[in-house]
Protein backbone atom coordinates (compact mmCIF):
# COMPACT_ATOMS: atom_id res chain seq x y z
CA UNK A 1 0.00 0.00 0.00
CA UNK A 2 1.52 3.21 -1.00
CA UNK A 3 0.30 6.41 0.60
CA UNK A 4 1.08 10.31 -0.35
CA UNK A 5 3.74 11.55 2.19
CA UNK A 6 2.22 12.37 5.78
CA UNK A 7 1.48 16.17 7.12
CA UNK A 8 4.39 16.57 10.12
CA UNK A 9 0.56 16.02 12.50
CA UNK A 10 -0.03 12.83 10.66
CA UNK A 11 3.61 11.76 11.50
CA UNK A 12 3.79 12.50 14.97
CA UNK A 13 0.32 11.29 15.84
CA UNK A 14 0.99 7.84 14.79
CA UNK A 15 4.92 7.95 16.14
CA UNK A 16 3.14 8.95 19.35
CA UNK A 17 0.81 5.90 19.66
CA UNK A 18 4.08 3.73 18.06
CA UNK A 19 4.27 2.36 22.11
CA UNK A 20 1.17 2.22 23.15
CA UNK A 21 -2.22 3.76 23.31
CA UNK A 22 -2.49 7.12 24.13
CA UNK A 23 -5.11 10.18 24.41
CA UNK A 24 -5.02 12.97 22.26
CA UNK A 25 -3.58 15.51 24.68
CA UNK A 26 -0.98 13.24 25.43
CA UNK A 27 -0.46 13.08 21.69
CA UNK A 28 -0.35 17.05 22.00
CA UNK A 29 1.57 17.07 24.89
CA UNK A 30 4.40 13.97 23.75
CA UNK A 31 4.87 15.93 20.04
CA UNK A 32 5.72 19.25 21.55
CA UNK A 33 8.14 17.81 23.72
CA UNK A 34 9.67 15.67 20.86
CA UNK A 35 10.06 18.60 18.86
CA UNK A 36 11.39 20.71 21.44
CA UNK A 37 8.35 23.30 20.86
CA UNK A 38 8.75 23.20 17.03
CA UNK A 39 5.55 20.99 16.20
CA UNK A 40 2.24 21.90 18.28
CA UNK A 41 -0.28 20.19 17.28
CA UNK A 42 -4.08 21.68 18.06
CA UNK A 43 -7.14 20.54 19.35
CA UNK A 44 -8.94 20.84 15.92
CA UNK A 45 -5.88 19.66 13.57
CA UNK A 46 -5.49 16.77 16.55
CA UNK A 47 -9.34 15.48 16.29
CA UNK A 48 -9.89 16.01 12.59
CA UNK A 49 -6.69 13.77 11.71
CA UNK A 50 -7.62 11.31 14.68
CA UNK A 51 -10.96 11.18 12.64
CA UNK A 52 -9.61 10.81 9.41
CA UNK A 53 -7.39 8.06 10.61
CA UNK A 54 -9.82 6.47 12.30
CA UNK A 55 -11.71 6.16 8.76
CA UNK A 56 -8.57 5.00 7.19
CA UNK A 57 -8.16 2.13 10.10
CA UNK A 58 -4.99 3.30 10.72
CA UNK A 59 -5.40 3.58 14.33
CA UNK A 60 -8.48 2.45 16.37
CA UNK A 61 -10.33 4.16 19.58
CA UNK A 62 -9.48 1.64 22.51
CA UNK A 63 -10.38 1.96 26.34
CA UNK A 64 -7.93 2.34 29.31
CA UNK A 65 -8.16 -0.65 32.29
CA UNK A 66 -8.09 2.28 34.50
CA UNK A 67 -10.78 3.42 35.93
CA UNK A 68 -9.98 7.02 36.53
CA UNK A 69 -9.04 6.91 32.48
CA UNK A 70 -12.82 6.00 32.09
CA UNK A 71 -14.10 9.43 30.43
CA UNK A 72 -10.80 9.68 27.80
CA UNK A 73 -10.95 8.27 24.68
CA UNK A 74 -7.80 6.35 23.98
CA UNK A 75 -6.02 5.47 20.16
CA UNK A 76 -3.90 2.53 19.19
CA UNK A 77 -2.19 2.44 16.36
CA UNK A 78 -3.17 -0.63 14.05
CA UNK A 79 -1.39 -2.70 11.74
CA UNK A 80 -2.00 -0.60 8.50
CA UNK A 81 -1.11 2.44 10.85
CA UNK A 82 2.41 0.75 11.28
CA UNK A 83 2.78 0.34 7.74
CA UNK A 84 1.92 3.56 6.81
CA UNK A 85 4.36 5.05 9.70
CA UNK A 86 7.07 2.10 8.41
CA UNK A 87 6.79 4.07 4.56
CA UNK A 88 7.00 7.57 6.23
CA UNK A 89 9.78 6.96 7.85
CA UNK A 90 11.60 4.83 5.11
CA UNK A 91 10.64 7.97 2.59
CA UNK A 92 12.27 10.55 5.27
CA UNK A 93 14.98 8.55 5.38
CA UNK A 94 15.62 8.63 1.56
CA UNK A 95 15.40 12.48 1.20
CA UNK A 96 18.31 12.73 4.11
CA UNK A 97 20.46 10.63 2.02
CA UNK A 98 20.31 12.00 -1.34
CA UNK A 99 20.85 15.51 0.89
CA UNK A 100 23.88 14.14 2.10
CA UNK A 101 24.98 12.74 -1.54
CA UNK A 102 24.16 16.44 -3.10
CA UNK A 103 25.69 18.43 0.12
CA UNK A 104 28.27 16.62 1.04
CA UNK A 105 27.00 15.97 4.75
CA UNK A 106 29.15 13.91 7.53
CA UNK A 107 27.60 12.03 9.89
Amino acid sequence: MKTEPLTESYFFILLCLYNGPNHGYGIMQETSSLTNDRVKIGSGTMYGAVNNMLKKRWIIETRSDKPEDDRKRLYQITGIGMQILEQEKDRLKELVECSKKIMGWGC
